[in-house]
């Protein structure tokens, strides 16, 4: 008898910790994932806001599971592919719609048309640039500090969180080469407009460090200049890059990878990372077929030439071989280009795709 519940227990502790093991597998690497930034991560900010920025509409969300949520994108953005690697079982909610022990688990603040500079986007409508989705961070953290019961624990769970920054795009592409719009491309040099971004930039992160941020990814901007758009726009054959702004963007990408390294020796508590997503692109771009991808020159959807012109219209039928287009609309990757872009900001395939090293490693420390 003592022989059979000897046994008996011995099973039970043995089924028990497989139980134990099957949780903490079934865990995300962090307990949150704040996401800052632009059309490219918004999933719904935008989507009640008095703008021409949005996406809530088909055919946006085609393949998505939910429909149009205000993504970008026939399907899932970097970040909903970011969050899944992290071990997220639901996507981050969109700002506009995290409520109650949601927000636990992270927060998407990105706004559609935003920019580093206040008035970026705002021929477009009401966006939410970058200090006013740091602003709305810090009413999120006044949330967590009443849930969780004090300040103290607080930060302590904000600290093994991730937080992902892409903004900048909008900055060259709704103000500095808007002339018609924006005096900024009069007004500063490549050189000094980079400087000015990264010094606003700066301070936003600053701000976020101060209200508990410890695990920072900043994401710089894309070859913009191989956006459908500008080859409708710029390019003299459609297929060729504008250089005079994707140089642009190098330079304040390479100012942004420097401002890791100074944040990194500010703050012996704290790391951030640099994600190369300039680099990510011009590799989908300039390697396609080593992808799937067949066109890089057009939009799945869109108007004017080559689909480049402006964003998907509503109902409009969208192409039918969409894994084959690295672009869905005049701007915006296709779910497919997102995924690759996604899994290498996560897990870098090449040294030069992160700095010092990569989210997975981030997440780990």
């Amino acid at each position: 008898m003592g022989q059979l519940l000897y046994t008996m227990v011995m099973v039970m502790t043995i089924i028990l910790k497989f139980q134990n093991l099957e949780r903490v597998r079934g865990e995300p690497q962090v307990p949150c994932y704040f996401i800052f930034g632009d059309s490219l991560v918004d999933n719904g900010n935008n989507n009640e806001l008095g703008s021409l920025a949005r996406a809530d509409y088909p055919p946006y969300g085609i393949d998505f599971p939910d429909g149009p949520t205000g993504r970008f994108s026939n399907g899932r953005t970097t970040v909903d592919v970011i969050a899944e690697l992290l071990g997220f079982d639901d996507y981050i909610p969109p700002f506009s719609a995290a409520r109650g022990q949601d927000i636990l688990r992270g927060v998407n603040y990105a706004s559609a048309a935003a920019g580093i500079r206040e008035e970026t986007g705002r021929q477009l409508g009401d966006r939410i640039p970058f200090a006013g989705q740091v602003n709305n961070y810090r009413r999120t953290v006044s949330q967590v500090v009443q849930l969780l019961g004090d300040e103290n624990s607080a930060a302590n769970y904000l600290s093994k969180c991730i937080y992902s920054i892409g903004l900048g795009s909008n900055d060259y592409l709704n103000n500095y080469f808007m002339p018609t719009f924006y005096n900024t491309g009069n007004q500063f040099t490549p050189e000094q407009y980079a400087d000015d971004l990264i010094q606003r930039y700066s301070q936003q992160i600053q701000n976020l460090y101060n209200d508990g941020a410890r695990k920072l990814a900043l994401i710089g901007v894309g070859a913009i200049g191989c956006s459908p758009n500008e080859l409708a726009q710029n390019s003299p054959d459609g297929r060729t890059c504008v250089q005079r702004i994707n140089s642009a963007n190098q330079i304040f990408n390479n100012k942004l990878r420097s401002l890791v390294n100074e944040f990194n020796n500010n703050f012996n508590d704290a790391k951030a990372v640099y994600i190369n997503a300039y680099g990510i692109s011009q590799d989908l771009i300039n390697n396609p077929s080593a992808y799937g991808f067949r066109v890089t020159n057009a939009g799945c959807c869109g108007v004017g030439r080559n689909n480049g012109q402006i964003t998907c219209l509503p109902g409009q039928p969208p192409c039918q071989n969409r894994r084959e287009y690295v672009f869905w609309d005049a701007f915006h990757p296709t779910e497919a280009a997102n995924i690759v872009i996604g899994r290498r900001s996560y897990s870098a395939q090449s040294a030069s795709d992160a700095y010092p090293f990569d989210i997975r490693r981030l997440a780990q420390l």
